[in-house]
């Protein structure tokens, strides 16, 4: 078994945009800049983001994108505008950027227990 050494890198989401904060999270949770990568062993480093509520997000996208869930009953699908989500909670618009950018297999919910947002 092999020992993962996790390092621990703060981000500052003060003016700066979502997405591309989101990507360079997604990456660094993954373990993708390591030069150990392997895609079958979870070596990613736990991420502190600070200031979410400063974050740039350009275009009309507060007003316009949607995010969708289902609870699974007919007539069960329900949307919610992205400024909304934002005004309740911004941690969580990241933390949804972020999660679908990361692979749907069995390591995506331990890192996203390793992505710390204040």
């Amino acid at each position: 078994m092999t020992t993962v050494n996790r390092d621990t890198y703060k981000v500052d989401a003060t003016d700066k945009t979502l997405g591309r904060i989101a990507t360079d999270i997604a990456t660094h949770l993954i373990g993708k800049h390591k030069p150990t990568y392997q895609a079958h062993i979870d070596a990613g480093d736990v991420i502190v983001v600070e200031n979410i509520a400063k974050v740039k997000i350009t275009g009309k996208k507060l007003n316009q994108k949607q995010y969708y869930r289902h609870s699974g009953y007919p007539g069960g699908l329900t949307t919610k505008v992205m400024g909304a989500i934002f005004a309740e909670d911004p941690r969580k618009v990241l933390e949804f950027a972020v999660s679908r950018m990361l692979p749907k297999n069995k390591h995506r919910v331990e890192r996203m227990n390793r992505l710390n947002i204040s």
